[in-house]
């Protein structure tokens, strides 16, 4: 007889990155991405929020440069539009795949934002390539 368990429910999941200069890191999130300062974040620890996406950032320590994450976003062509403008490093311009229409955008710590939103119906899709290559555009 298989014993019932309760599980209980995810609230989400936000990634912490190193980094080693939290000011920099934090004037690239702000100014050039497009996201917010906590209020109680220090020359340490802090996280940058926009709208329903959240990043802690932590200098020298948690993990190590390079680490990727999926951030879902309402319409990537507006962001792609909005990022060119402020001087954000793309390292992938828009394709179409069949889980997303995505960009990716590199931070000061070389770490990779994959920004995606609804794959678009009406476009044929990019062949995926999830080597090196797939960020060289």
């Amino acid at each position: 007889m298989a014993i019932e368990t309760t599980k209980t429910g995810f609230e989400g999941a936000q990634p912490i990155l190193s980094v080693h200069n939290i000011p920099a890191t934090v004037r690239y999130y702000t100014d050039i991405l497009g996201f917010k300062n906590a209020e109680w974040g220090n020359d340490s620890f802090t996280c940058v929020v926009r709208d329903r996406a959240s990043i802690y950032l932590c200098q020298g320590g948690q993990g190590q440069s390079g680490t990727w994450v999926w951030v879902g976003v309402e319409d990537v062509s507006l962001l792609y539009e909005e990022y060119k403008n402020s001087g954000a490093r793309i390292r992938m311009t828009p394709k179409n795949f069949p889980w997303a229409y995505e960009m990716h955008v590199e931070d000061l710590d070389s770490h990779v934002l994959r920004f995606g939103s609804e794959p678009i119906e009406d476009k044929p899709f990019d062949t995926p390539d999830f080597s090196a290559s797939l960020l060289s555009d």
